[in-house]
């Protein structure tokens, strides 16, 4: 288990009936790094990686 796992797990337990939206996970996520700018790439990261979930591999060829 990763240490981050715990976090998660934690997410989940208390959140994890909540329904959100894109728009609002997006705003938290914006707030979290104006608080916190050292997590930038991370959370730049972890965004980009949501948002192109549903690509196909195939249309990088």
């Amino acid at each position: 288990m990763y240490f981050t796992d715990r976090g998660i797990e934690e997410l989940e337990r208390r959140r994890g009936e909540d329904e959100v939206s894109i728009a609002w996970l997006a705003e938290r996520l914006r707030t979290f790094v104006d608080l916190n700018p050292d997590f930038e790439t991370p959370i730049e990261r972890l965004a980009v990686w949501l948002a192109r979930l549903d690509d196909d591999d195939d249309e990088s060829d």
